[in-house]
């Protein structure tokens, strides 16, 4: 599906969210490169969160800079991407928002019990459910001034695609 300037559709919020939920319903529809920006993580970042350690500003910084290039090199290539990034600082978004072509955050929103509920059933995830507390003290929900919008999570994975799609202005799934 092509659009005029290439758009970076960035799901956004705490782990346990359904990023990857509605990104996988996205890509499905629109056929735009996905990257699942954990995938972006160095090994040590893994580590790190795996043994209950909450990452600090040094270790995303890199790991921002790799997922911002890497929406760069799609817009290049006159491409739309569909992201998934926790991004809970406005200072991350900032970052992101350096790519190339126009960068649209959806911050998927909801209550830390189901998102807690969500992770407790969620196999293989180096993120533990106990520093999803941490995550929220970290969260600075989005801004007037920036491209994006809120999404209350209780809604289908389906549902809220077909939200961010309106958005888009493109085909409902």
């Amino acid at each position: 599906m092509e659009v005029e300037q290439p758009v970076h559709v960035v799901l956004m919020g705490v782990s346990g969210s359904g990023k990857t939920s509605v990104a996988s319903l996205l890509h499905d529809q629109l056929g735009w490169p996905y990257a699942e920006a954990d995938d972006f993580h160095p090994e040590a970042n893994k580590a790190k969160m795996a043994a209950g350690h909450a990452l600090n500003d040094d270790d995303r910084w890199p790991w921002l800079r790799t997922l911002r290039d890497w929406m760069s090199a799609q817009a290049v290539e006159k491409r739309s991407s569909i992201v998934t990034c926790s991004a809970l600082k406005r200072s991350y978004r900032d970052l992101l928002r350096e790519a190339e072509g126009t960068v649209l955050f959806v911050h998927l929103d909801g209550p830390i019990e189901l998102i807690g509920e969500r992770m407790s059933h969620r196999a293989g995830h180096f993120m533990p459910t106990s520093l999803l507390p941490s995550q929220f003290a970290t969260l600075e929900p989005l801004e007037a001034d920036e491209n994006g919008l809120a999404l209350n999570i209780e809604a289908s994975p389906r549902d809220l695609a077909d939200q961010i799609l309106a958005v888009l202005n493109l085909k409902e799934i």
